[in-house]
């Protein structure tokens, strides 16, 4: 995942760029950088984030970009952003989120017009440049942004930081949200309006799907209309999001609370001494799971935040599996002898949750009931850049089936069976899921309890890890 941060302002925004972008810095792991344009120049700076915090790479920079009123910045779990070119449109500096599934067919149409590539992620191709080449094709950056909508498959966010302003454009399914902000001094634009209040903007409105609007610290002007199809992505809700953002006017923290209180209420007489999170975002789940069976909620595990943040760890999985491990420290006051239910958001690849069972286990709890706030997940993620363990190969859920079917070739058909919490084929799944996790019993949430936990349409929302239903074109 990746979020971004833009202002522009009467005055020196560049405190509220930096800040702003570090209010994001729960959405990303790897990259991070940010460009402004001080009236003459383009003043860009990237880091590296895998081995230190936001502000402490960036900090010490900020006397440089000094007297911009206007700039952008990036948290990534990718590639290195921003990227700063001179096209005929004009110079202009750019940051993306999302994912470009056809990279590879869109690369191959810019080569064969003769255009180069300068700027490599991985040793491929740099998305947020290729995104910077199809806007240069434009004759406007109306045209070019328009343009880049209708190529991508997948998804692309993007702000454009111009000599005359900022443009803001939502994916064409606004699948990834885009929040704007007013201040006496200008506007503001971010993934998470939880950047807001702390810099003194007052939430204005979201962008609609496709969406894509010119900023000046005078005001705002629409550039091109939302589309009327939008599908955006239910884990922001369940995991991602910050717990105190709204994503189409639903807060992240109500919507887990409900997500939770449905889990209880398909838990019958299931008798427990208290529920408890897995942090962060579980501990949003176990209090609505909590208050709904009347129970207290108690924090079983806590976690040691001073030099291990989310935003602190290695790309490297076995390392990360480490840090994970490490973080996490079981508070055995109320763990001894007690039947805990402990929530989280997610099962991905399952190591983290076996090591957290058997953490309580050695810790004396006498039974854990794990519940999961979202279904299995049985499809990766093919429109946004979340983490490589989203995998079709590390998915948990997919090395479950694969071995109780002894194939590594599934239909349609077969993985539809093992999503739908009433066949005989989920049940199994999730019985080999919990002893392998070490828990007394496992549940997960249902589809239809999700979307109305969170509080859109079905049709609203992108629910293809759990029953591969999305637009697709």
């Amino acid at each position: 995942m990746s979020g971004f941060f833009g202002c522009i302002s009467k005055q020196d925004c560049v405190a509220d760029v930096f800040y702003g972008t570090d209010y994001h810095s729960h959405l990303g792991t790897k990259r991070a950088g940010m460009a402004f344009y001080d009236g003459e120049s383009f003043l860009r700076s990237i880091h590296s984030l895998e081995n230190a915090y936001f502000r402490n790479k960036f900090e010490s920079e900020l006397p440089k970009f000094e007297g911009s009123r206007m700039g952008i910045g990036v948290i990534s779990d990718s590639e290195s952003q921003p990227i700063t070119l001179t096209a005929r449109l004009g110079r202009f500096s750019i940051v993306t989120i999302g994912r470009i599934d056809n990279i590879a067919e869109l690369t191959q149409e810019i080569l064969d017009r003769q255009i180069h590539f300068a700027e490599l992620s991985g040793s491929t191709i740099n998305p947020s440049e290729l995104v910077a080449i199809l806007i240069s094709l434009g004759s406007t950056f109306k045209e070019g942004i328009e343009l880049v909508q209708r190529k991508v498959k997948g998804s692309c966010s993007m702000l454009i930081l111009t000599e005359r302003g900022i443009y803001a454009s939502r994916d064409k399914f606004g699948r990834t949200p885009v929040v704007l902000g007013r201040n006496a001094q200008g506007y503001a634009v971010a993934t998470e309006s939880s950047s807001f209040p702390n810099l003194d903007y007052a939430p204005l409105r979201e962008l609609g799907p496709g969406e894509t609007v010119f900023m000046t610290a005078d005001g705002l002007e629409q550039v091109t209309p939302a589309g009327r199809r939008m599908q955006i992505c239910s884990f922001m809700w369940v995991y991602y999001g910050y717990p105190s953002s709204y994503y189409e006017g639903i807060n992240v923290e109500d919507a887990r609370y409900r997500c939770g209180a449905a889990l209880s209420r398909r838990d019958g007489d299931l008798e427990v001494d208290f529920a408890a999170g897995v942090p962060d975002s579980g501990i949003g789940h176990a209090i609505g799971y909590a208050n709904e069976r009347r129970i207290p909620y108690k924090r079983a595990f806590v976690k040691y935040t001073p030099t291990w943040p989310r935003s602190f760890m290695p790309q490297n999985q076995n390392m990360r599996d480490l840090v994970a491990k490490m973080k996490l420290i079981p508070n055995e006051a109320f763990t001894k002898g007690a039947r805990i239910a402990l929530l989280d958001d997610s099962i991905v690849r399952g190591t983290q949750l076996k090591d957290n069972a058997c953490k309580l286990v050695e810790a004396g709890a006498r039974e854990i009931h794990i519940r999961v706030a979202c279904p299995p997940l049985v499809y990766p993620c093919v429109f946004l850049n979340f983490s490589t363990s989203r995998s079709t190969f590390d998915l948990f859920t997919r090395r479950i089936i694969r071995e109780l079917e002894g194939t590594e070739s599934f239909s349609e058909e077969l993985l539809r069976e093992y999503a739908d919490p009433t066949s005989e084929k989920y049940a199994r799944m999730i019985e080999v899921m919990r002893q392998r996790i070490g828990a007394d019993s496992l549940k997960f949430q249902h589809l239809p309890d999700l979307v109305e936990a969170i509080g859109l349409p079905k049709e609203q929302l992108c629910t293809h890890c759990w029953d591969n239903t999305s637009y697709m074109e």
